[in-house]
């Protein structure tokens, strides 16, 4: 039984494009345990490493967990795996699944070996860390609903949701276009043109009705508990998700709205992924705005020149539920519960407002 964790989000991206690279220890009695859940882009991986190797002082990661295949998300894994020993890997492997799901495309032309090979390509990071693994001997594991990873448990996807409903997506999917420099120049004007609308504690401003991608979706959404206090890991999981999450942690006995008080914040708190119905099914109705009783925390990874994350009207509605709310935005920024101790030139950080204007 877990006594004490510490969850490290570092920063992600140099740009404009947020990414999420997470790393997590416990104690399990006299010794600790280490998890790694997504690694970030390519370019983060060196710092996700050294980060494993001074902090947790260890070389050896009992757990990497990567929550869906985004090179955001899975790039960085990779040096996790090539410098550092790993006891599993934790990664769905969708181009495993091209017998069971290729009538799904009624295109003819389209083989159980053609979707194979397309969702390896499609996916290459994800699919690099399972070579990867396979050539170093560690063994890979998917994360459906009810596997246990250490102390966190797995909410979802389910198996039959992620093979049958998910996958088929992947491929529907568009491929992703690199920007090109006038793209971004008119993305910036849209996004520095776009209006803003008062808000205050009583008036949420989140659509009702939000979609994100089926890779997002897939994402792996893990809880552990240890005594009264919860963790909730999302990566970039929307509504769906997020409601599948709920319904299962309360079949096995869950109740997230009282038992999660660490949150990520979905998708580096982008605004299609969470809804006013989502955020009380899973964290539970917003609170009176002098509540002084509140003591959660929600951790957010937004790349320090992007500016679209994460949304101010995302962190109000996390603040509504009683949730401190905290941003890498170019920073190591650390939560530890009792029994776990600071490490020397570490300060406090700034936790982020509740903001009067937010996002037309």
């Amino acid at each position: 039984m877990a006594s004490g964790i510490e969850i490290d989000f570092l920063p992600v991206g140099e740009g404009e494009h947020s990414g999420d690279a997470i790393a997590i220890r416990w104690l399990e009695g006299n010794e600790y345990r280490v998890m790694v859940y997504d690694g970030g882009t390519k370019g983060s991986g060196p710092a996700l490493v050294n980060h494993v190797k001074k902090y947790f002082n260890t070389s050896h990661v009992d757990f990497v967990v990567n929550s869906h295949p985004d090179n955001d998300h899975a790039g960085g894994l990779s040096a996790v795996l090539e410098e550092l020993s790993v006891g599993e890997l934790w990664m769905h492997q969708p181009w495993s699944y091209s017998d069971e799901i290729s009538h799904y495309f009624r295109d003819g032309r389209i083989t159980s070996e053609s979707l194979e090979r397309r969702l390896q390509e499609k996916m290459s990071a994800a699919f690099a860390l399972e070579v990867l693994a396979e050539k170093k001997g560690i063994p890979v594991y998917e994360p459906f609903a009810g596997s246990q990873i250490g102390i966190f448990t797995v909410l979802s996807p389910t198996r039959q949701r992620y093979v049958h409903e998910l996958i088929p997506e992947f491929e529907k999917s568009p491929e992703l276009r690199k920007s090109t420099s006038i793209f971004d120049a008119v993305g910036r004007f849209v996004m520095e043109a776009a209006g803003f609308v008062a808000e205050v504690w009583t008036g949420e401003n989140l659509p009702e009705s939000v979609t994100t991608s089926a890779e997002n979706e897939s994402s792996a959404v893990l809880f552990a508990a240890i005594g009264e206090k919860g963790y909730l890991l999302t990566g970039d999981a929307g509504v769906d998700t997020l409601s599948a999450s709920s319904d299962f942690a309360r079949s096995i006995g869950i109740d997230l709205p009282t038992r999660a008080t660490f949150a990520q914040v979905p998708h580096h708190g982008g605004r299609h992924n969470v809804s006013t119905d989502t955020l009380n099914l899973v964290f539970g109705q917003p609170v009176a705005e002098d509540d002084t009783t509140a003591s959660k925390t929600a951790f957010v990874s937004a790349a320090k020149a992007a500016p679209r994350h994460p949304k101010k009207k995302v962190t109000n509605a996390f603040k509504r539920r009683g949730f401190k709310v905290f941003a890498t935005k170019g920073s190591v920024i650390r939560h530890y519960s009792t029994g776990m101790t600071l490490p020397q030139g570490w300060g406090p950080v700034e936790q982020l407002p509740f903001y009067a204007a937010v996002e037309e």
